[in-house]
């Protein structure tokens, strides 16, 4: 695949919360113009993201130290679902960036944070290359960085679930480091240096498919001292250190869900009362209108009730996050709560935005089902981004608290 390496002229990065909202506003109706389309068609979603860096609004991860608005957690999790309202595709391209600028935010001046903060706001954006695929568990790699005798190192693997890693200015990359028993690493990399081949086409998922999830594989890539961020040995999960990355990743994925939730909502009432009729028996009692029919609003009724719930659990959950950022030293009860919270939204979304995207069918009628409309990309997309991480688990860890007050594992950035 080519990687698109024309310069990016971004307009100023939004310097406050209401501006960022804004903008995320303004690009989600523009995204959701033609969205179907592209969706149907597999058209690829560069130009979309080029939009996106235009804007300015990659900008909002860079903490204030390096120039950049330090927005609130909070604020960055509802823009990602603003613009996943608009496509949701373009917002898990988008997650990576999120979760990575802030999990190099703690290297103040460190390497290689000053470098990729400064091409943020240039209009660079940060993709993903953590995922393999014939490992034992999802937290197991392959893939290895091996320091050489002048200080640079040199990266092979390959990777799977590249999401993120299409538009993208620098990918960071998941290692074990070479001859050191249980060392990770994260390391940046360049998605057009020599040895990185990108082959997004290998995303075949019947829902996100305009994301191109697909495969990396780097061959003997030579990377920079100052590009490998060396992490040691992973901590035992149940006395890790605290923190909120994990549950800050969690709540820009129940984003992405509930944004689409609420796309599904609005697209589903506007067929309804553009193009649906009602069902014969309510036409014999007199109403006219789909819209009109009292079933009809009542399940309309239902489903926007279950989308405010959604709405409202993020929030909340994207609260405490921000509430750990601020404290001096992160406690542990503040990263459980943070996690509980978030876990709570991302387990309910996987079940109440999956049924919204679904539930629009019962009121559109048959019609709604037509490949030209493609209303069924909001539930494909949804069921398919759902399954990123079981919600099985989430129940368990909040009924743990619940019954014995047992903080969840830490288990890097999933729970």
């Amino acid at each position: 695949m080519s990687v698109d390496t024309a310069p990016i002229t971004t307009t100023p990065t939004p310097a406050s919360a209401q501006a960022a909202l804004a903008t995320a506003d303004a690009l989600a109706t523009e995204l959701a113009v033609d969205s179907a389309e592209r969706e149907r068609s597999g058209a690829s979603l560069l130009p979309q993201l080029r939009r996106v860096a235009e804007s300015g609004l990659l900008g909002i991860v860079v903490p204030a130290e390096h120039g950049g608005p330090g927005l609130s957690a909070s604020t960055k999790v509802e823009v990602l679902r603003r613009l996943s309202r608009g496509d949701s595709a373009v917002g898990q391209l988008l997650l990576a960036h999120f979760v990575i600028a802030q999990a190099i935010s703690g290297l103040g001046g460190q390497a290689p944070a000053p470098r990729i903060y400064a091409d943020i706001l240039a209009g660079a954006q940060l993709g993903n290359a953590s995922a393999e695929r014939g490992t034992a568990t999802a937290l197991d790699r392959h893939t290895t960085v091996t320091r050489r005798a002048d200080g640079s190192w040199l990266l092979n693997g390959t990777k799977y679930y590249a999401t993120g890693t299409l538009g993208a200015t620098w990918i960071a990359v998941a290692a074990v480091v070479a001859d050191r028993v249980g060392e990770t690493a994260t390391v940046f990399v360049r998605p057009n240096q020599d040895g990185v081949t990108l082959d997004l086409d290998q995303w075949s998922a019947f829902g996100q498919r305009g994301t191109a999830s697909g495969e990396v594989r780097l061959v003997d890539v030579v990377v920079e001292g100052d590009l490998v961020i060396e992490e040691g040995v992973t901590p035992d999960p149940l006395d890790a250190p605290p923190s909120v990355l994990g549950a800050y990743d969690q709540a820009l994925h129940a984003a992405i869900d509930i944004g689409i939730a609420r796309a599904a909502l609005e697209d589903g009432a506007e067929f309804v009362r553009t193009r649906s009729r009602p069902w014969k028996e309510a036409a014999l009692s007199g109403v006219r209108r789909a819209d009109e029919e009292p079933h009809v609003v009542r399940r309309f009724g239902e489903l926007t009730a279950r989308l405010y719930a959604l709405e409202a659990l993020l929030a909340h959950g994207s609260a405490v996050v921000d509430a750990g950022l601020a404290e001096p030293e992160l406690s542990r009860d503040t990263a459980a709560q943070a996690s509980l919270q978030v876990a709570a939204a991302k387990a309910l979304a996987q079940e109440y935005a999956v049924e919204i995207a679904g539930g629009i069918f019962e009121l559109t009628g048959t019609s709604g089902t037509d490949s030209a409309v493609n209303l069924d990309r909001h539930w494909r997309n949804v069921r398919t981004h759902s399954l990123h991480d079981p919600a099985r688990w989430k129940y368990v860890h909040l009924g743990n608290h619940t019954l014995r007050g047992a903080r969840p594992p830490r288990l890097g950035l999933v729970l």
